[in-house]
């Protein structure tokens, strides 16, 4: 199991909906709005690392009022 943290900029405004959104997909362990240079930090966990990648790019990347991701891997 990979577990990673993804740290999110979202739109203004679309804050709570980018949250549901995140919050209805498996691979969410815990997504919370934060308040600082990012928007909403999510948990995730993954099988394998090669299943992270589209995971952020397919999926986080194309809920409607995200504009940016930063992603930090647990060791």
């Amino acid at each position: 199991m990979v577990v990673a943290f993804a740290l999110i900029v979202g739109d203004a405004g679309k804050e709570k909906k980018i949250l549901e959104s995140l919050k209805s997909m498996k691979e969410v362990e815990e997504a919370y709005i934060v308040y600082g240079e990012y928007d909403i930090v999510v948990k995730v966990n993954v099988e394998q690392l090669k299943d992270l990648d589209p995971f952020l790019t397919e999926k986080i990347r194309n809920i409607d009022g995200v504009q940016m991701t930063s992603t930090m891997i647990a060791l």
